[in-house]
């Protein structure tokens, strides 16, 4: 099955070559095709990526001028080959775990019916990008939070929703999924982590969390608007462990 991965980057010279080869790894596992959209970096994140794609021929490359992350996996997505079978995403400074598409593709081997797969995701404060995995003595919590990249989508499932709306700055990735799962899909929650979500000071500034909770508010309360109206769309299943975006401080166990 053909599996395209969309890798929105910007200015990530530092972690963006270990976030691909993360997925270069499992191309045994899976007919990857690795779209990265450069959203107008000026550091040298493309350098990095060109090292990458001299040696993976499944990894393609897209720049645009700088315009955010919305409008980055968007791109992504109008790359997307109508032979893919499936879609997902990876963010340019995490890790995607070995194994993960050998044990999703055998749920949707088993089930053709089958929309999408949900999995977990592990914060980590430290990730060895050697190894490409988390680095011995880290911290780590696992959840299944908001993360469109530990979800894997049929293409047919996503398609109707036309992808992001670019209104959103940020939760654009919440409200793709609540959007998707008010059209009742077919899903699996699984127990493969399929990411690592690195934790680092390069993260959101305190600026972009308080933009990232408006959009969260703003996400449920549209989605609440458009189940009221049309009393065909589904209520959202309990798929999502919003801790850790409601403030609560989340307990960390040894990786």
């Amino acid at each position: 099955m053909k599996v395209s991965v969309i890798v929105p980057v910007y200015n990530r010279e530092r972690y963006v070559g270990a976030a691909l080869r993360s997925l270069v790894r499992q191309r045994d596992d899976a007919d990857l095709d690795i779209i990265v959209v450069d959203d107008g970096s000026t550091d040298g994140t493309a350098q990095i990526i060109q090292q990458i794609m001299a040696e993976a021929a499944c990894v393609r490359y897209v720049a645009q001028p700088n315009r955010g992350v919305t409008h980055a996996r968007n791109a992504g997505l109008r790359l997307v080959p109508p032979e893919a079978d499936l879609v997902t995403f990876l963010d340019s400074d995490d890790i995607s775990t070995a194994g993960r598409f050998a044990q999703d593709l055998a749920h949707f081997k088993a089930d053709p019916a089958l929309d999408l797969t949900y999995g977990l995701m592990r914060l980590v404060d430290h990730i060895d990008d050697d190894q490409l995995a988390a680095a011995p003595g880290c911290e780590g919590i696992t959840m299944r939070g908001v993360s469109l990249t530990t979800a894997l989508f049929r293409q047919r499932a996503i398609a109707p929703l036309k992808g992001f709306d670019e209104n959103f700055a940020q939760a654009e990735d919440l409200d793709f999924l609540l959007r998707l799962f008010e059209r009742r899909p077919r899903y699996l929650l699984t127990d493969t982590v399929a990411i690592l979500y690195r934790q680092h000071p390069d993260g959101m500034t305190k600026s972009a969390h308080e933009q990232m909770r408006r959009g969260v508010l703003q996400a449920v309360l549209r989605s609440a608007q458009r189940r009221k109206r049309d009393p065909s769309l589904g209520n959202i299943p309990p798929v999502f462990d919003m801790s850790a975006l409601a403030g609560a401080p989340p307990k960390f166990d040894d990786c």
